[in-house]
């Protein structure tokens, strides 16, 4: 199934990944509805300043709220689901926002999409659901571990999304990304943290653990997975990882980055930023030999690349982050 002229709903648009795939997707030829969370500014998130504004549809609701989410999917042929709330520190303070919103988003949007005959759902993933790698590089059938209530949210939507699949038949792909990263990444993330504190002149660079190790892809290699696997008939009913198929720990990335950019760098580890012993997940590596098989697909950025145009786009955009302040 090819996207060009179908009508393609994607959630969480106003967001990092979400706003590069409403984009891409103009750019493929679909015809793009963005689901916003209603906000009484009506503010589009990263799509208010987007080359693409006015070739999308934006639809503002909740995907907590049925009613909101079943109105959105009105004439819709394809959803991309990544609607979510994604920051792990967070999850330890509100995990019942994680369950309504993860949760339950999920199911408003499997319940609305089996109502309406919608003709794919592609469910978004995170490799947070592996935890700590048991074995690398991490297949699709590496058991869950949920060390964090983000990542036990996460897994209970993809088996939501599954159990739709198996029990109704209706035509769910789970995509798995694994670390994405580039411009639009909030503040919380790792590699805009070392990036703009650099940017903002400090040389001693605040961080939790240093020894986790990341399969870091670049945003527009993940948006080009996530619609060769939507493109892909064979992988209705799967599950598949998006990943580099490379990794490398938290303090080296740190010290790639401050080469980078020219400066030498001290790395202070700061307490607040370390996860709970048995939260920290030490290892995550992708084997993306599926997603190569059914679709062809492979990064096309090397880490280098997708870092040199972040810190190009976070230099031109360093106003609107606050690098003295740790994001929770």
């Amino acid at each position: 199934m090819k996207l060009r002229d179908k009508r393609v709903l994607v959630t969480g648009a106003g967001g990092f990944i979400g706003s590069h795939l409403a984009e891409k997707l103009v750019e493929e030829g679909a015809k793009v509805r963005a689901f916003i969370r209603y906000n009484s500014k009506n503010n589009w998130g990263w799509l208010e300043t987007s080359l693409y504004k006015d070739e999308i549809e934006i639809y503002t609701g909740d995907i907590r709220d049925y009613d909101s989410v079943k109105d959105s999917m009105k004439d819709i042929n394809v959803v991309f689901h990544l609607a979510a709330l994604i920051g792990i520190p967070y999850s330890y303070v509100s995990p019942l926002a994680y369950i309504k919103t993860n949760i339950e988003g999920t199911y408003n949007i499997l319940q609305a999409a089996k109502e309406l005959g919608v003709e794919r759902v592609i469910q978004t993933s995170t490799s947070e659901v592996y935890g700590t790698a048991k074995y690398v590089p991490i297949d699709e059938s590496h058991p869950f571990q949920p060390q964090s209530p983000y990542s036990a949210t996460k897994i209970a939507a993809d088996n939501i999304a599954l159990s739709f699949f198996n029990a109704f038949n209706l035509p769910v792909t789970i995509a798995r990304p694994f670390n994405t990263y580039g411009p639009r990444q909030s503040a919380r993330a790792v590699i805009p943290t070392i990036i703009t504190q650099i940017l903002s002149g400090q040389r001693e660079i605040k961080l939790g653990s240093l020894t986790p190790k990341r399969d870091m892809n670049y945003v527009k290699d993940t948006v080009d997975g996530f619609i060769k696997v939507a493109e892909c008939d064979e992988l209705i009913g799967q599950v598949v990882n998006i990943g580099s198929g490379q990794e490398i720990s938290i303090g080296e990335l740190a010290y790639l980055i401050s080469k980078l950019m020219g400066v030498d760098i001290k790395i202070v580890q700061e307490d607040q930023r370390i996860r709970p012993e048995k939260s920290e997940v030490e290892r995550l590596l992708c084997d993306n030999t599926k997603i190569k098989q059914y679709t062809g697909w492979k990064p096309k950025y090397t880490l280098e690349e997708g870092l040199k145009e972040t810190i190009g786009w976070l230099k031109d955009n360093i106003d609107i982050y606050k690098p003295e302040v740790y994001n929770v």
